[in-house]
């Protein structure tokens, strides 16, 4: 399998797409722009139009990754109306190779390209376990979870729809809260909380429960009134917010036996690290009994740069002998 270069990788998401471009195999990918979803019909709109911004050469291979199940070379996009047809895209832009990947599934191939400083350690054990597969999750628009098990030099990622299972109180804070919480297609699921419009059902389940009335604050308006006022209520809706992450990344890691660390991603994460409380995170993360013992030497880490789904793709180009993935049945060509 090979793909040609240059190479353009894209990261689709429900909220903004990323668009990067490298010319030599190898080299990490150069962001030509960040656009919004919402504003093209599709990506390879998006991608003439960048194209036409940025004079950069054409791409002769494409990968990119979205927020939503990938099935015969397709990616139908959960949280927006994009739905992509891989070889119909390599059609229309003349392109030589192509391959779509989950996002949270391109997350999880890009762990073995991290730096050193992209991720910040929560509270890390001091007897951790750094053997086993890894796991990779984190709320944005939706709520993305993937494994990684790497063997012999070759790295095969898990997607999955976990953010779809039910997501039930557990804490006497969360059975007062649960009838409060509005349900998302019927149901409370792991997403329906954690993610970018969860956060603001939460915030407004809290203000209901306290009897402060209907509020209509979106996650952003949430987020920096939690980072300016530490103790009002947008702050404690952000750390309710982070122990219910905490008992989600435990149960997920002990559902992939993660010993080889959980890592945190998507939009909302970085921006709300100012108000962590490590300890409470760890905390839930470890409430697992009888299995305590497993998680607490699970390291939990929160990827903080961006780029590295984009290097992540353009490293699988580059050597897509290193990764398993069955080429014969996903890539566009």
């Amino acid at each position: 399998m090979e793909f040609p270069h240059p190479l353009m990788v894209c990261d689709i998401g429900g909220t903004n797409t990323r668009i990067g471009l490298t010319e030599t195999p190898g080299r990490d990918p150069v962001l030509l722009a960040t656009v919004k979803t919402e504003e093209f019909s599709g990506l390879g709109e998006c991608i003439e139009q960048v194209l036409s911004d940025t004079h950069a050469p054409r791409p002769r291979s494409l990968l990119a990754c979205g927020a939503g199940p990938v099935a015969d070379r397709c990616l139908k996009l959960t949280n927006a109306k994009w739905t992509i047809d891989g070889p119909l895209l390599a059609y229309h832009l003349g392109l030589s190779q192509g391959l779509l990947l989950n996002d949270f599934e391109a997350q999880a191939l890009a762990l073995p390209c991290h730096r050193p400083g992209w991720v910040h350690l929560i509270d890390s054990p001091q007897q951790a376990q750094g053997r086993g597969p890894c796991l990779v999750l984190g709320p944005g628009t939706g709520l993305g979870v993937a494994a990684l098990i790497s063997e012999e030099g070759r790295h095969l990622a898990l997607a999955s729809e976990a953010a779809h299972t039910d997501f039930g109180p557990v804490s006497p804070e969360d059975s007062e809260l649960w009838p409060e919480i509005e349900k998302a297609h019927g149901r409370v699921t792991a997403e329906t909380i954690l993610s970018g419009p969860g956060l603001a059902r939460l915030h407004r389940a809290r203000m209901r429960l306290a009897g402060q009335g209907e509020t209509s604050l979106g996650p952003a308006e949430i987020v920096l009134r939690a980072l300016a006022l530490p103790s009002g209520p947008e702050s404690e809706t952000v750390q309710h917010f982070w122990r219910l992450l905490g008992r989600f990344a435990g149960d997920m890691a002990l559902t992939f036996l993660a010993r080889g660390g959980v890592f945190l991603s998507g939009g909302i994460i970085p921006r709300i690290v100012p108000v962590l409380d490590a300890g409470a995170f760890r905390a839930a993360f470890e409430n697992k009994a009888p299995m305590v013992q497993i998680v607490s030497h699970i390291q939990v880490g929160i990827i903080t740069a961006p780029e590295a789904v984009l290097v992540g793709m353009a490293a699988i180009a580059a050597r897509p002998e290193a990764y398993k993935i069955n080429f014969c049945e996903r890539a566009w060509r």
